[in-house]
């Protein structure tokens, strides 16, 4: 089962700091993301968001692969691998897998002028590593699909 931890930061450099820190947790097997997205708002107030797996290049890249197939398959590759890569990028821009986009824009109006959240769909972690981790940047817990228990448990660890 998935778990969903929105985290606020002061800035979008921590923020992006903690995404640069997923990947690499991720490396060391710590954590295992199945969505992730990055939120900020400018002074402005406008509201920007960066995902960070992209459906539409991964669905262009499987649509080549198989258009090459089938278009070796008819003797004309070249014409079925950007056939399969346009029709895999739209069917992959399509599909809305992971958090969801509106949830994601809803949180961020929330976010105070400068400030910025990273949103993530976590399938397993070694927790008490994971929050260590994080501890350094400071974050605050917006939003968690947590039980009551364990969000108090990661508000706790996280303040230090």
């Amino acid at each position: 089962m998935t778990d969903l931890v929105v985290l606020g930061f002061t800035d979008k450099d921590k923020a992006e700091a903690v995404l640069r820190l997923s990947r690499e947790l991720s490396k060391q097997e710590l954590l295992d993301l199945e969505d992730a997205a990055l939120a900020w708002r400018t002074q402005d107030g406008k509201i920007h968001v960066r995902q960070s797996f992209s459906l539409t290049a991964s669905g262009a890249a499987g649509g080549a692969l198989w258009g090459t197939l089938f278009g070796l398959l008819f003797l004309m590759p070249a014409f079925g691998a950007a056939v399969g890569a346009a029709t895999g990028a739209v069917a992959g821009k399509l599909t809305d897998v992971g958090i969801n986009d509106a949830f994601i824009k809803e949180v961020a109006g929330t976010l105070e002028p400068g400030r910025a959240a990273v949103f993530a769909l976590v399938r397993r972690s070694t927790p008490d590593r994971v929050r260590e981790a994080l501890r350094p940047f400071a974050p605050t817990v917006l939003r968690t699909s947590l039980t009551k228990e364990r969000e108090e448990e990661l508000v706790t660890a996280l303040q230090g």
